[in-house]
């Protein structure tokens, strides 16, 4: 049996990944070399740098990836309006192929041998971490803690890291886990388990709740080009930095919580809190440009592929050849989405006010109803007649006299 050197460990500085550096080394006898994606955490890395080196990883790789986080996945997914079971925005789902494609690069760069991730055996990580690896790199060694090792439940995680002398984020004032980047935070184990019970007013890190939100509502403005978010209130900025700002405006009037009971891909319901300030804004934006430059007809096509493309998403299938075709299709969706949405902010809302755009499909001259030229109302009569053609048939039919 081959033995393995060298390991790729996807790694947060959490309780998980820092139990499973020191594990894979004792139970592999293996170099470990921990990859640290800087997805916009909100956090100084360099102690998690420092950190993973004193658990023992060999070297450690911090690599910035907000830019690419944000233009690559996040607009894309943005661009289809993905929305996972009505109200989920898959901040943490569009993340894990970024951080398993990085991996792999680090892999080939290091001639190692395997990868690894902290994701438990009862969650959706796990599947997006190993479609992404063996899409990428078919032949790669995939080693999974959770799936192999003797320790049943945090508890046990928690005792492991004190024997070894690994501080432990998890404490009982904060009994939930949580992953946080861009595009979101999520929240979710511990008192999060029962469903009926509300999230503690204290939990929250990006928003402000709506009780304590400014009193006066604010007003931004959106511009897109061809589905790309492009500037805020006339500023131009780059992917990660608009996102950033979004964030803050957002958080600051209560924008984009959510609390969701989700069904995983491994069958069963899990319960999360999420909070979503500056993508909330940025879809509701998108949409409002999509009403006035999309087809009837396209967005119709497209939006019946919406919940596809999330699942998709949640599933763990970015590097697939269905989400090759349906990124596509979106693409081809998005080349007249250009103009600019003005939205209002306020205690926890966040609603269109305003949408305009060079290549606008709105025609105030045919929508007016006020005396216009452009429009017989008369036609009106032969096309409904016409569509009502097969209800009549039916009604027919039922009563007996077709």
């Amino acid at each position: 049996m081959k033995k393995t050197k060298k390991v790729v460990l996807a790694y947060s500085g959490g309780l998980d990944t820092s139990v499973i550096l020191r594990w894979l080394i004792e139970k592999y006898d293996c170099e470990v070399i921990a990859f640290v994606a800087d997805l916009g955490q909100g956090e100084e890395l360099a102690p998690v740098r420092a950190k993973a080196k004193k658990t023992g990883a060999s070297k450690v790789y911090v690599e910035d990836v907000k830019d690419e986080f944000v233009r690559d996945f996040i607009f894309p997914a943005l661009m289809a309006n993905a929305v996972y079971e009505g109200s989920y925005l898959l901040g943490t789902s569009i993340a894990r192929p970024l951080i398993a494609k990085k991996q792999i690069d680090v892999v080939r760069k290091e001639k190692a041998e395997a990868v690894s991730h902290g994701a438990t055996g009862k969650g959706n990580d796990q599947v997006r971490f190993e479609l992404t690896y063996y899409a990428l790199m078919p032949g790669i060694e995939v080693i999974v803690p959770w799936r192999e090792w003797e320790f049943t439940s945090r508890t046990d995680l928690v005792n492991y890291a004190r024997k070894h002398g690994i501080p432990t984020p998890v404490t009982a004032k904060k009994p939930y886990s949580s992953d946080r980047n861009l595009m979101h935070i999520s929240f979710e184990g511990g008192i999060l388990e029962d469903p009926w019970a509300e999230p503690p007013a204290d939990m929250f890190v990006l928003t402000r709740s709506p009780e304590k939100a400014p009193g006066r509502p604010v007003y931004v403005e959106v511009d897109f080009v061809k589905g790309v978010p492009t500037a805020v209130d006339g500023k131009r900025m780059g992917p990660a930095k608009l996102l950033a700002h979004l964030n803050k405006i957002g958080g600051t009037h209560g924008i984009g919580r959510v609390d969701l009971v989700e069904n995983r891909y491994v069958g069963m319901k899990s319960h999360g809190v999420y909070e979503t300030p500056g993508g909330t804004i940025l879809h509701v934006a998108h949409r409002a440009v999509e009403s006035i430059t999309l087809d009837r007809e396209v967005m119709h096509l497209r939006d019946s592929l919406i919940p596809k493309f999330a699942e998709l998403i949640y599933y763990g299938y970015w590097y697939s050849p269905e989400m090759d075709l349906l990124k596509s299709m979106v693409g081809k969706t998005q080349e007249n989405v250009t103009g600019t949405a003005r939205l209002k902010l306020y205690r926890g809302n966040c609603s269109v006010v305003g949408r305009k755009s060079p290549v606008s499909l709105y025609r105030t001259d045919f929508a007016t109803f006020e005396k216009e030229t452009v429009f017989n109302q008369a036609d009106a009569t032969g096309f409904i007649k016409i569509n009502a053609l097969r209800l009549k048939i039916r009604s027919m039919l039922k009563s007996g006299k077709g």
